[in-house]
């Protein structure tokens, strides 16, 4: 189990987040929703090691983690599939995805199947260069990349965001498989509610970096929620 508790961030004078606590569960998605600039990002980023807590606690299977430095997170299982992708667009499909075996056994290194299985496209397109897919394209390379280090805490910031339709419904496939197999915890930062609400298995609404709504889905307001996302 990821436990995120009081957790405090700064950029310089500014406060992005006050007393977050966020849980997540293996086998279950934790959804942080909220308007853009309230915190999600700095969240995410403080969960894999991109940005330093001030206060606070982050444990992960039971140990602190908030000291450790993003390759040490990524060794213990955290993977990120960040909000803009990160792809190298100058690298193939094949090397951008073996940029995932960094953190991982030499007797790892190799793409899974699931992978292909989940997003087929890629194997088609294992020689192109990452920056000639498409947006969408793009996205599930990211995710996949994610896949190869052996996730067991899996962190997706906005994966809709600018995706066309049928990738979105490929990314939600995609999604409830993982969370299926029952071997990792997702923590899944959405704006667009409906994806969100059929995913989650547990929420969090987060306003002026702070967490406003959260709870189980059974729990949820909808109306609630969404007066929050729209204010």
């Amino acid at each position: 189990m990821l436990q995120v508790e009081n957790i405090n961030l700064h950029y310089g004078a500014a406060q992005a987040l006050k007393q977050v606590s966020l849980t997540a569960e293996v086998g279950k998605v934790t959804c942080v929703l909220g308007r853009n600039g309230v915190g999600k990002t700095s969240l995410l980023r403080s969960i894999v090691g991109l940005k330093g807590i001030s206060a606070g606690s982050i444990e992960w299977e039971g140990q602190e983690i908030s000291k450790l430095a993003p390759h040490d997170r990524a060794r213990r299982g955290i993977a990120i599939v960040p909000q803009g992708r990160e792809i190298f667009p100058l690298l193939t499909v094949k090397e951008n995805l073996e940029t995932g075996y960094a953190p991982i056994a030499r007797k790892e290194r190799y793409v899974p199947e699931t992978v292909f299985d989940l997003f087929p496209v890629l194997k088609s397109m294992l020689k192109r260069r990452g920056g000639d897919l498409s947006g969408g394209q793009q996205q599930q390379l990211a995710i996949g990349r994610a896949l190869v280090t052996r996730p067991r805490l899996l962190v997706l910031d906005e994966p809709t965001e600018g995706i066309q339709p049928s990738i979105i419904k490929d990314i939600g496939r995609a999604i409830e498989f993982l969370r299926a197999q029952g071997t990792m915890a997702i923590v899944l930062v959405e704006q667009y509610f409906e994806f969100a609400r059929d995913l989650a298995d547990h929420f969090a609404v987060m306003d002026r970096g702070e967490v406003v709504l959260s709870g189980a889905k059974a729990d949820m307001d909808e109306q609630e929620v969404r007066r929050w996302m729209t204010v």
